[in-house]
């Protein structure tokens, strides 16, 4: 496994990590049921910690492909600064989540805030889980790029050779 196959095994984690822990977040905030809470929390946590695994990973997958044709260095600052900002925001859910996982376990009356605090940061992280994502993308997916063009004429016409059917 090279650095680049190890960026793409752990940078989907943070980006799930959110939708997971949200989730879970609701259930406890609906349900009234601070097992839940606190399980969004330790969620949110273990996002955090993703990301810090994607970050130390990136530096060696864009080692691994900033050589190869169709990569544009642009594409790779654009991800870069995209990423940075997501993982900051991971750090700060994650450690809001580690308050509130301490004073839930604790009784703390600033513990019936938190989980509306942590939501609040863990829905606007998903913002920029999507730009760290897509941006991620488009160095190898030419496909999704704004500025991909298909040329679907030539293809539509032979794969429509062989469809007519007589009624």
């Amino acid at each position: 496994m090279n650095n680049s196959h190890l960026h793409l095994v752990v940078n989907h984690l943070p980006i799930i990590f959110p939708f997971v822990g949200i989730v879970l977040l609701l259930i406890g905030i609906f349900a009234k049921s601070e097992v839940s809470k606190r399980n969004a929390y330790i969620i949110f946590i273990l996002g955090a910690v993703a990301s810090i695994a994607a970050m130390a990973t990136g530096e060696g997958a864009e080692e691994g492909v900033e050589h190869l044709p169709g990569v544009a260095e642009s594409l790779i600052k654009t991800h870069e600064e995209a990423a940075e900002l997501f993982a900051g925001l991971s750090y700060v859910v994650g450690g809001l989540s580690l308050v509130a996982l301490f004073a839930s376990f604790r009784s703390f009356t600033f513990s019936k805030i938190m989980p509306f605090l942590v939501g609040i940061f863990a829905v606007s992280s998903l913002f920029f889980a999507q730009k760290a994502g897509t941006t991620g993308g488009e160095i190898r997916h030419t496909e999704i790029r704004n500025d991909a063009q298909t040329d679907n004429v030539g293809n539509n016409a032979a794969e429509n050779v062989g469809d007519e059917h007589d009624d």
